[in-house]
């Protein structure tokens, strides 16, 4: 694997005016980071498409495809595989590009790597293979809590119905509330529901309260509090 770096001067300079028309050709939404992977599509010329990993840090350019060409199978398969691969370097920002003619280029921190096969290491990066460290795993739980604490609070509240009654007076501590038993059919709602769709319905119904989003902060606090007071009970999704 032959290992060539570029700079920055070098990089702006290769990128030029067609560079530029190319990258904003290939930027797709206006939210998308205009990191190294539009870059590494626009430099060489080609055609691309640009998929993110869900961590924004990993993006595979497949030149030879449009930006709003629907990869095909196989190839979609092949850009799954290689953001897999990519994610071992959890904290990192890397972009691969596969080339029309099949060959692997991985650019990260400044440096080019061509001929890169799939498993294998990159010099200059340690694998860590999504382990987090105590500090990260401190803030993590720290967070959860505060989220948890948030959702005992609305559980105990009125404030989110209308007559007076609260979560907890039918369902003291969520006891009875099996939300390891999710997804499942809920005769009430007459079709398969998750969680949410249940703590919905109790607002609607027994406090007669407004439905909240599935993605409102008080949903998920909710979810969040009713999830851990089931903390390490096996999953048996449909149970009744």
């Amino acid at each position: 694997m032959s290992t060539r770096t570029i700079g920055l001067v070098g990089l702006v300079g290769l990128l030029g005016c067609l560079g530029a028309a190319a990258l904003l050709a290939d930027s797709g939404s206006a939210d998308e980071p205009r990191g190294l992977a539009v870059q590494a599509g626009a430099r060489d010329g080609w055609a691309s498409r640009t998929v993110w990993a869900c961590d924004r840090r990993k993006a595979v350019v497949v030149q030879g495809v449009r930006p709003d060409e629907k990869l095909s199978p196989a190839k979609a398969q092949q850009v799954a595989d290689l953001l897999t691969d990519l994610m071992r370097y959890c904290n990192e920002e890397i972009t691969a590009t596969i080339g029309v003619d099949q060959v692997i280029t991985v650019e990260t921190g400044g440096r080019v790597y061509e001929d890169y096969v799939p498993g294998q290491d990159l010099p200059i990066l340690q694998a860590s293979f999504g382990e987090p460290t105590a500090r990260e795993r401190k803030i993590w739980d720290l967070e959860l809590a505060k989220v948890v604490k948030e959702g005992d609070r609305l559980f105990h509240s009125d404030e989110i119905g209308t007559n007076g009654l609260a979560c907890a007076m039918c369902h003291p501590d969520a006891s009875n509330t099996h939300p390891e038993t999710y997804p499942k059919f809920q005769a009430q709602l007459k079709k398969v529901a998750l969680l949410r769709d249940m703590v919905n319905w109790c607002i609607q119904n027994p406090l007669e309260g407004k439905p909240l989003a599935y993605d409102d902060p008080r949903m998920v606090a909710l979810e969040s509090f009713i999830l851990s007071k089931r903390a390490g009970t096996p999953l048996q999704a449909g149970k009744h």
